[in-house]
């Protein structure tokens, strides 16, 4: 036998074989451990899985369709019409119309924690097989801003249950468990995971443990144990820095005055945070935007000033100040948010605040000063200050398209000391061994589309 055809038919059978041990499999349960609130917003992974938005980032980016097929904007964006695309049906088989639409869009608006009470809109009507926005001012990147997960279309049943059009629907909750089961009708696709069982609340320590005797097939690695998940080998997928850690000064009290919060932010130390309590993770920011979406977070003085904290404060002696970690997405980091929150206190310290850090403030007034960690899912840097500005409370909406304009206007917001970013951090996960084609979003959420597992039948 000619040798030659002896190596080709072994080449095509070595070939079979690996397409055969790598082609994705329908079926099986996929197993996901976190710490937090799977539900929780902006960045909730159930809520992914069960609802869908009017349109998803692109990956340069820019908007893309969904449950929208097309838009355009008129009277200079300050209105804007989006046509919903025909034939989805929500996981109950009830139609998806423009009015449904509509009014899962009113009720997020109408929320108290929703962009805290405000949608970047006046109005949402539907009109036919289209939904129409209206605003005061002109929302230029509103495409963009309806692909943020706050605004996943949803409705609830008669039992009160959260029914979206997306891959998954919600089947119970019990023990600590959340059960999926895949929508055989979505109208992107039927996703190869016939199912998702999400265990929350579960510490990192417990997630890695599960990892590594097979009961997870995918769980949490927080930033500052990526060098810890590397020396134990696990499999690990790590995002852009997508969240901010920042501190936020409530602008009354013995923080009234301007000088008195700058003398505030210019007492932290960022470097001690990035080096010491994170490992060398993310990057250090006075910026409400990653470097790399921007191009201009470096203007942003992030330098510790010591000496000039200490004149602004003068001589005025400060009751004791309380320092939050009470932020759910904070708490979530455990230890590490506590630690951090003891750093920032013992920096305030040393510029003559009296500041304590404490867990959660319980029944004592809201806390002059609060760690908190922001989630950014935006690509684009207008929509992603725009995000921003949302998520601190700031009602406004970013108008300038380029650089110049965006740094002026973040810098109009940061001037006021009452944000004082301090870190933008990475989102990561370790993967067991039967997970195939597993990837992040754009935001460092696992994106389970066209995940499937090894051996599914």
């Amino acid at each position: 036998m000619d040798r030659r055809f002896v190596i080709s038919a072994l080449c095509v059978c070595l070939t079979l074989s690996a397409t055969a041990r790598t082609r994705p499999h329908y079926g099986g349960t996929l197993r996901i451990e976190t710490a937090g609130d799977p539900w929780q917003m902006p960045d909730g992974i159930a809520r992914r899985l069960v609802l869908d938005t009017l349109t998803s980032v692109s990956d340069t980016g820019g908007a893309q369709t969904a449950l929208a097929v097309r838009w355009e904007s008129q009277n200079a964006a300050h209105r804007w019409e989006f046509w919903i695309r025909p034939g989805v049906h929500f996981q109950d088989g009830e139609a998806l119309t423009s009015d449904t639409v509509a009014a899962a869009l009113t009720d997020v608006c109408a929320r108290p924690a929703a962009r805290m009470g405000a949608c970047p809109w006046r109005t949402v009507r539907g009109v036919g097989p289209s939904v129409v926005f209206v605003s005061d001012s002109p929302v230029p990147d509103l495409p963009e801003l309806l692909a943020q997960t706050e605004f996943a279309i949803a409705r609830q049943d008669a039992s009160g249950a959260v029914i979206g059009t997306g891959p998954f629907r919600v089947t119970g909750f019990a023990n600590g468990a959340l059960t999926l089961v895949a929508n055989d009708d979505c109208w992107s696709g039927r996703p190869f995971a016939d199912g998702v069982e999400l265990r929350t609340r579960r510490a990192v320590r417990d997630q890695w443990l599960d990892l590594s005797v097979g009961k997870a097939d995918v769980v949490e690695v927080p930033p500052e144990l990526l060098r810890q998940a590397e020396q134990q080998h696990l499999n690990v997928l790590v995002s852009r820095p997508v969240d901010l850690l920042a501190l936020t000064i409530a602008p009354d009290g013995w923080f009234a005055s301007r000088e008195m919060r700058q003398a505030a932010a210019l007492a932290i130390d960022r470097t001690a945070l990035y080096n010491v309590i994170f490992q060398k993770q993310g990057e250090v920011t006075a910026s409400l935007l990653p470097q790399s979406l921007s191009g201009y977070a470096f203007l942003f003085a992030s330098d510790r000033d010591l000496d000039r904290a200490r004149a602004l404060r003068g001589g005025a002696t400060t009751a004791t100040m309380m320092l939050s970690t009470a932020d759910t997405s904070v708490a979530d980091m455990s230890t590490t948010g506590q630690l951090a929150a003891e750093r920032l206190a013992l920096n305030l310290h040393e510029a003559g605040f009296n500041v304590q850090a404490v867990a959660a403030p319980g029944s004592r007034p809201t806390s002059a000063l609060a760690l908190r960690r922001v989630h950014l899912e935006a690509t684009g840097a207008q929509a992603a200050l725009d995000e921003m500005l949302a998520r601190f409370g700031q009602n406004s909406t970013v108008t300038g398209t380029d650089a110049a304009a965006l740094w002026q206007q973040e810098r109009g917001v940061l001037d006021n000391e009452t944000i004082v970013p301090l870190l933008w951090l990475p989102r990561a996960w370790a993967v067991g061994e039967r997970v195939r084609d597993l990837r992040l979003l754009s935001d460092g959420a696992p994106d389970l589309s066209d995940t499937s597992l090894e051996g599914a039948r």
